[in-house]
Formats: structure tokens, sequence, C-alpha cells
């Protein structure tokens, strides 16, 4: 399987997406960008270029009338 290149960055918002989901919170980007040591605008790129690799992927909320923003979810890298 071929090994998929991340920068620093994308390493430390996937790194931090993992972690919030293995502690069972919700990985919305304020907590991401907490977990990350980044402020909340150095995420939003990472999460773009790392959903564009397969890497994660948005959910939106899923309680109708309950938007708290979206979440991201880490998928498992082979």
């Amino acid at each position: 399987m071929q090994q998929v290149r991340l920068s620093e960055a994308e390493e430390r918002v996937y790194d931090a997406v993992a972690a919030l989901e293995s502690r069972g919170q919700v990985p919305y980007p304020d907590l991401i960008a907490q977990e990350a040591g980044m402020a909340v605008d150095d995420v939003h790129q990472p999460l773009h270029l790392l959903t564009e690799k397969d890497l994660l992927h948005r959910e939106d909320s899923p309680m109708a009338g309950l938007d708290f923003g979206p979440r991201w979810c880490a998928r498992q890298m082979a």
C-alpha cells in the first residue's frame, strides 16, 4: 500500500482528531486546534487537505436544530 505523505501541520491535525476520537470527544475545529496546539484558523487548510487525501471526512451535526458546526472524523490509516 502506498504511504501518504503529510505535512507537519496535516500530521498534527490528523493526530489531534484521532486523539479526540479515542477519548470519546467530538472533533470540532476548535477542539482540534487546541489538541494540535494550533490556532483555529490554522487548522482549516490541513482539514481540507486531509479530506482530499481521504484521511478525514466531514460530518454535519447529527441532531436537527443543534448545529455546532462540522465535526471531522479520522479514517484509519493502513
